[in-house]
């Protein structure tokens, strides 16, 4: 059997390859063994829209029930934070989440979060893998013999997370602005709620697809340009907000149909948060987030850490402190007053409640954070490369590092999570292996878009000469 291991969030592999329904018993035992060893009675489980969801929760709830472990089961298909917030809502010990967030559509994953509503923390991850066996020969129960045993219950987690939205945020008057929106679900978890919550929003990719057409629900631009032409075909239309396959993460665009990063989107919130809310606390990012970020804390008086990449560490400072803000570059969001738990339909309605109370465009709005900061854009290039060059690019990083790209100078080099190589101005290329998926991520940062992509095309150029 194959080694199981958990990477930045949570054990993801290829559907009937190595995720199979014996690896997924081999994990939720791992998970069992740990529960139990920690006093664990009660875990609430959930499924986002991917293959065999449903299947393999069923699959690790009976696991869970052979050893006498009691499961809180969504009702069909949920986002993660619905699931984390069950957990916290139902004073459960554990979430499972069955899901592989924004991997392609062959992938399934399984996610862990704690009783406090967000991931489960790096040390508890690395016991839960050392107590996933070679195999497992248990005798699982039917559903039926859970549900009369007391060790199986149905609970709606979607209205729950409705009736908590409800409570958390002004709707009526969200609502009564007037404000057109678009939805793009990617196929994914949050579709269903964002239907109920905006009747009338325009919606696309709003239906049960587990093979998401061939693309990787990941709500990035190059993903979401038929969103994009949606919005600059409709002048109507003020706000795209966009989830990927389980709606922990989000994707925007303004008026215009132009894409809004999350660099952008955690400047707003800690605007928002901060200048009109009056609140106050620690702002955290991980350590491909603009150092923009560092800038306007810096002039509200704020602390600000900066984090290795993967939204557990967050998580982690968020559960032990007070943080006002906390995000990582790829979509993951989380602010005060909701669970430790990136939640890609919460940060959405935090922007629309921030545009009807100020009655701003998010051009406007953007435009104010640049008075604070300054202008600037970053991108993102994912390299699908062979391991082995792979390997080679991190070895010349770590042994004797590059002094330019092109006609770039580095300055300084960054070395929290990756690499990243200041270059000045403002400007940073950065270099780091991606935790989920082969890949080599290189991120870059400058005053416009134009001069990211010639930083970007310096650093390939660089790294493969």
């Amino acid at each position: 059997m194959s080694q199981i291991k958990f990477g930045t969030d949570g054990w993801r592999a290829i559907i009937a390859l190595d995720y199979t329904v014996e690896n997924v018993k081999r994990v939720a035992e791992g998970t069992a063994l740990w529960l139990k060893r920690n006093g664990g009675k009660q875990v609430v489980i959930g499924h986002d829209c991917r293959f065999g969801g449903q299947l393999f929760a069923e699959t690790s709830a009976q696991v869970l029930a052979a050893h006498g472990i009691k499961t809180i089961m969504a009702k069909g298909f949920v986002s993660t934070p619905m699931v984390s917030l069950g957990v916290v809502k139902t004073n459960s010990d554990q979430g499972i989440v069955i899901t592989a967030s924004h991997n392609p559509p062959s992938y399934n994953g399984f996610k862990l979060k704690s009783h406090l509503g967000g991931p489960t923390g790096p040390d508890q991850i690395a016991e839960v893998e050392t107590m996933v066996p070679d195999s497992t020969n248990l005798n699982l129960p039917s559903l039926e013999e859970m549900q009369a045993k007391g060790l199986l219950e149905y609970v709606d987690l979607e209205q729950m997370y409705l009736d908590h939205v409800a409570a958390g945020f002004d709707l009526n008057l969200i609502k009564s602005t007037g404000i057109k929106i678009a939805y793009d679900a990617m196929f994914g978890a949050g579709q269903n709620a964002m239907r109920r919550l905006f009747p009338h929003a325009v919606l696309l990719h709003c239906d049960d697809n587990p093979g998401f057409h061939g693309q990787a629900p990941e709500p990035i631009h190059r993903n979401l340009q038929e969103f994009s032409d949606l919005i600059k075909n409709d002048p109507d239309i003020a706000l795209g907000i966009a989830n990927d396959g389980d709606a922990d993460r989000i994707g925007m665009y303004d008026e215009d149909g132009n894409f809004v990063d999350s660099h952008h989107i955690l400047l707003l919130l800690l605007l928002y948060t901060y200048k009109y809310k009056k609140q106050n606390g620690k702002v955290v990012i991980t350590f491909s987030v603009t150092d923009k970020m560092k800038k306007m804390a810096e002039q509200f008086g704020l602390e600000i850490e900066v984090t290795k990449i993967g939204f557990k560490y967050i998580a982690e400072i968020m559960a032990q402190e007070d943080v006002l803000v906390g995000g990582e570059e790829s979509g993951g969001l989380a602010v005060k007053g909701h669970i430790p738990e990136r939640d890609g339909i919460w940060i959405g309605l935090m922007i629309l409640e921030f545009m009807a109370k100020t009655g701003k465009s998010v051009k406007q709005l953007i435009q104010e954070v640049y008075d604070h900061v300054g202008a600037f854009n970053c991108d993102r290039d994912d390299l699908h490369i062979e391991e082995t060059q792979k390997q080679a690019v991190i070895k010349r990083c770590k042994e004797n590092p590059y002094t330019s790209f092109g006609n770039y100078k580095v300055e300084s080099l960054e070395t929290i999570d990756g690499f990243k190589f200041n270059l000045g101005n403002d400007r940073w290329v950065m270099l780091r292996a991606s935790g989920t998926e082969p890949v080599l991520r290189v991120y870059a940062q400058a005053e416009d878009a134009k001069e990211v992509r010639n930083i970007l095309d310096a650093a390939k150029a660089t790294l493969f000469a």
